[in-house]
């Protein structure tokens, strides 16, 4: 197989379809903010922003073959798996579409969310990433994501926009020292941002006086949990902050994402949405063993 006719597993590794499973409850959270069934109102928006996000992927590794040809050379592009020109062919299309679902479920309010979110995501991978904005750029993407499923009204979700765009922001910095390791600094910040998440999450749980108590310990449960397994695996890297160390802190927070979207569904009563979503994290633990989702 020559790079110019990829095989399908090689375009799984170029957009690491497995991370993925993190951005549904983006949506979903979003949409659960405004009083009706996510799962109904969202759509097949979810589809919309997978789209978007696989293409934030494969441009990112267009982006950086360069880099990756010494420090990753085991990638797709760098190992001549996947050409350049097909890397970003793909990416471009996979936008596109992404753009095309908003459009198609949302109408102009969602595309008033999607371009943006795609122009961000582009931002990022090939003027932003390596800049002091960088982190700031990638939450902006996640933060629109969850408004994007709240689009009829996106100042409803704002509160789990927010807390998505912190906790992204602190795996982000997080995540440049996947290679080489972190500075206690950077790994501390990405540890208080997993804590401020969690404490908007439960403050605005607790603050809800239409929540039932049932769905006030499911989203306090789950804010503990995402606090458990993301924060602990920061901590375990401010104590040792060298690359492998930093690369499980970074795939934790990719995954333990989703115990946060949970949390955020179970607060305005969604739990088995919510169970749904936390479920998509631990199954993105087993199934990167075969592909890595950072």
């Amino acid at each position: 197989m020559n790079a110019s006719q990829p095989s399908a597993r090689d375009l799984v590794r170029l957009v690491r379809l497995p991370a993925s499973l993190t951005v549904p409850g983006d949506v979903w959270s979003g949409a659960a903010w405004l009083g009706d069934d996510p799962l109904r109102r969202a759509g097949a928006m979810p589809l919309a922003s997978v789209l978007l996000y696989c293409s934030g992927m494969a441009l990112n590794d267009w982006a950086d073959r360069a880099v990756d040809a010494v420090e990753r050379p085991e990638r797709v592009i760098p190992s001549g798996r996947v050409a350049p020109s097909t890397a970003l062919g793909f990416a471009a299309a996979l936008g596109a579409a992404g753009i095309g679902v908003t459009g198609a479920v949302g109408g102009r309010r969602a595309l008033r969310l999607s371009v943006p979110l795609a122009a961000l995501v582009a931002t990022y991978d090939l003027l932003a990433k390596d800049s002091p904005l960088g982190p700031l750029v990638m939450a902006s993407t996640r933060g629109l994501d969850v408004l994007l499923g709240a689009a009829a009204a996106p100042g409803a979700a704002a509160a789990p926009a927010l807390a998505t765009t912190v906790h992204t922001a602190g795996v982000t910095l997080l995540s440049r020292g996947e290679v080489h390791g972190s500075g206690p600094a950077s790994v501390g910040a990405a540890l208080a941002a997993t804590g401020a998440a969690a404490a908007l999450l439960v403050t605005t749980t607790l603050s809800d006086a239409d929540a039932r108590p049932r769905d006030r310990w499911a989203a306090i449960g789950l804010a503990a949990a995402y606090v458990a397994r993301v924060g602990g695996a920061q901590a375990r890297a401010v104590a040792t902050p060298d690359g492998p160390r930093v690369r499980a802190a970074t795939a934790a927070g990719i995954g333990g994402l989703t115990l946060l979207q949970a949390g955020w569904l179970a607060a305005r009563g969604q739990v088995p949405t919510a169970l749904a979503v936390a479920g998509a994290g631990q199954l993105l633990r087993r199934v990167a063993r075969a592909v890595s989702p950072t």
